[in-house]
């Protein structure tokens, strides 16, 4: 994750450029602390829901073993922060910004999801899922889709939006962005320990490879959609209970790969000739 803005790009004048040209007549750009307040509030609303459903069962984080675990732990607080991050997009007017990215970056970006996708292939649990039934396998599977669009709403759509019409260079849009992703899960210190602490590390980088992947294809539905097929891959690893799933290892595997990609081409992220623009 690049710790400068990519090609040097400066920082645009403040309200400036595509994103905040999009923006609904009338409304002003919303501040960063406005949308740090935002971020809490969807943290509390999917920590809390979750811990008002599951406060009797003795549930791991991300390994439900049951229909019941899921849809409380999981499922029910998703979907009711998923409306509150698409109600707040409403409220702002910012569907074209938040879904569309006209910042595109060059081609060998692609890589990325299609590594993904690869590894979600050969590493999803199928035994697994399999012994749990269609039924659960589908509710997970919407939950995960979910949870896809609801993180990405709120961090690459709301936040990448926000830090651009604030002013900010791409490479600090990026930045910041992938901070407050890695560290709104340190939330799961409260249910995980300071294991979780390895989880917002991890989870930043992540969010790196998801704002990369938003430029490339063009808008949210894309990250949206892989972030919520990667959840699924890696929470069918932990499905069934006592046993500790080999194919799990390939998600690892996969995620160091990714950053090695990206740190070798980071200098040749940004179109030709867009350096110093």
């Amino acid at each position: 994750m690049p710790t400068h803005p990519p090609g040097g790009e400066p920082a645009a004048a403040r309200g400036s450029g595509p994103a905040a040209a999009d923006l609904t007549p009338g409304r002003s750009p919303v501040p960063v602390w406005a949308y740090l307040v935002i971020v809490a509030t969807y943290l509390v609303i999917v920590q809390g829901v979750s811990k008002l459903l599951t406060s009797r069962l003795n549930i791991t984080y991300a390994a439900p073993v049951s229909v019941k675990e899921l849809w409380r732990g999981i499922t029910v607080p998703v979907f009711i922060s998923l409306v509150f991050v698409y109600a707040v997009v409403a409220v702002l007017g910012w569907w074209r910004p938040v879904f569309t990215d006209d910042k595109p970056v060059r081609r060998w970006v692609w890589l990325l999801p299609a590594i993904m996708v690869i590894t979600v292939l050969a590493g999803v649990n199928y035994t697994g899922l399999g012994n749990k039934g269609a039924g659960f396998t589908a509710l997970l599977a919407l939950s995960m889709l979910g949870v896809g669009f609801a993180e990405e709403g709120m961090f690459r759509g709301l936040g990448v939006v926000t830090f651009r019409v604030n002013g900010f260079a791409e490479g600090q849009v990026a930045w910041w962005t992938c901070v407050i992703f890695g560290l709104a899960h340190a939330t799961n210190l409260i249910s995980e320990g300071p294991k979780a602490l390895v989880q917002v590390l991890v989870t930043a980088v992540a969010g790196y490879f998801f704002y990369l992947i938003r430029r490339a294809s063009g808008g949210l539905v894309v990250p949206a959609v892989l972030h919520g097929l990667w959840d699924f891959g890696l929470v069918s690893g932990l499905v069934v209970a006592g046993q500790t799933y080999a194919g799990a290892n390939l998600f690892v595997l996969a995620d160091i790969v990714l950053a090695i990609i990206v740190l070798a081409g980071r200098h040749q992220i940004e179109p030709a000739g867009a350096r110093g623009k």
